[in-house]
């Protein structure tokens, strides 16, 4: 028999509606997080040359040495520090590592909270775990979306067992303060409670060159798991290859955990990550300036409207915009997918409280992205005086 919590999943909000038209070259694809910039040639060079010298054999399940020691230098350059190298570990994708990490932390009987709005995956990834799950939401504010330390606390239960921070946010934007991975990190060190920090938007900031990190105030044996990756930062979305920073004490288990997932990382995909930190800071920057190029159009294209309540991003590459009034979330970008080509998620797959937003990725190319909010906008305006009666039956 399939547990319960395992029969009763449903497909998250995003692929529900990019399914439908997944791959059609006549929409303009805001749906997922990511760009039109294929990975930049000397990546693709590199796993191409890891093929041909036969890096095609099992290797080290913790990731290939020579990528894990380029993974420290990275970090200890980026953010001045010198990492334990049994504290890094490569298990997979990104996302292998939150799932992993919550195995670790949570069973049926304990608690996860997740700091909200939130990729839907990661409430799915604790909730096969048996555990119960609680969510925090970020506040909207005229400055921005807020949210601080004592209101995570206070959400906290008798069997919180692992708290899920993502920042920068995807998908509003938010970044953490110093101070505050700091408070928050102590309290989780004071309880004994699992932080699992995804940082994979990291390099992706609109002022600064990196993110505030846990990495930055963390011990080497705190309760944290440090989630980050390449798809972001070096337009690697399709190689699914990502890393950890969590306490030596953990290093085997990552190693048992990793082979029963899926026995570690594509070898040859991990030579593309090496090439990647050695050689990729410009592809970093010009990533960087595309996404702040398309945060502007977005400001410029969907800001002020009477239609469209936005609070501009920190950081990420999404816009999180509300449609006051709006019942459906679904059905909205169900209509501007019909009627208009244009590929968008809905607000309600990030978690409660969220209705009435969609979200919409702007790290495509510029002329696309412009397209696609000016047919966006004309739909909005088109159905202004029904965006409140719009259901799934419509």
């Amino acid at each position: 028999m399939v547990r319960p919590v395992i029969e009763t999943l449903e497909q998250n909000g995003i692929t529900r509606v990019a399914f439908q038209r997944l791959n059609d070259p006549a929409v303009i694809p805001l749906w997922f997080g990511e760009g039109d910039m294929v990975t930049p040639a000397f990546i693709r060079e590199a796993a191409k040359q890891a093929l041909d010298d036969g890096q095609t054999f099992y290797a080290h399940t913790r990731g290939l040495p020579a990528l894990r020691d380029a993974i420290k230098r990275y970090l200890d350059g980026l953010y001045g520090l010198d990492i334990d190298p049994d504290r890094i570990s490569v298990p997979g994708s990104a996302m292998m590592g939150v799932t992993i990490a919550a195995q670790m932390a949570v069973t049926s009987g304990d608690r996860a909270l997740i700091v909200s709005p939130h990729w839907p995956n990661i409430e799915i990834t604790y909730r096969v775990t048996g555990a119960d799950v609680d969510v925090v939401r970020q506040r909207e504010t005229e400055a921005g979306w807020e949210l601080t330390v004592p209101e995570i606390v206070a959400a906290v239960r008798p069997g919180t067992r692992s708290i899920f921070v993502n920042s920068p946010c995807n998908p509003t934007g938010w970044v953490m303060r110093r101070d505050a991975q700091e408070e928050l990190l102590a309290f989780c060190r004071e309880r004994d409670i699992l932080l699992i920090a995804d940082e994979v938007y990291h390099r992706t900031v609109f002022d600064g060159e990196h993110a505030p990190s846990f990495l930055e105030v963390a011990r080497d044996d705190d309760p944290l798991v440090v989630v980050n990756g390449f798809s972001k930062a070096w337009a690697m979305t399709g190689w699914r290859v990502g890393w950890v920073v969590a306490s030596p004490r953990l290093c085997t288990a990552w190693t048992a955990l990793s082979e029963c997932f899926n026995t570690g990382a594509t070898v040859f995909a991990q030579t593309g990550g090496i090439a990647a930190l050695e050689h990729g800071e410009e592809t970093v920057r010009t990533l960087r300036e595309q996404y702040r190029g398309g945060r502007a159009i977005v400001e410029r294209c969907l800001a002020g409207l009477p239609l469209i309540d936005l609070r501009m991003p920190e950081g990420a590459f999404y816009a999180f915009p509300r449609v006051p009034g709006l019942r459906d979330s679904f059905a909205l970008v169900q209509g501007i997918l019909a009627e208009e080509d244009v590929g968008l998620a809905p607000g309600y797959a990030f978690g409660p409280g969220n209705e009435s937003h969609f979200r919409l990725c702007f790290a495509q190319s510029h002329e696309r992205l412009e397209e696609g909010l000016r047919r966006v906008v004309g739909y909005l305006e088109r159905h202004a005086n029904r965006l409140d009666r719009i259901t799934e039956m419509t």
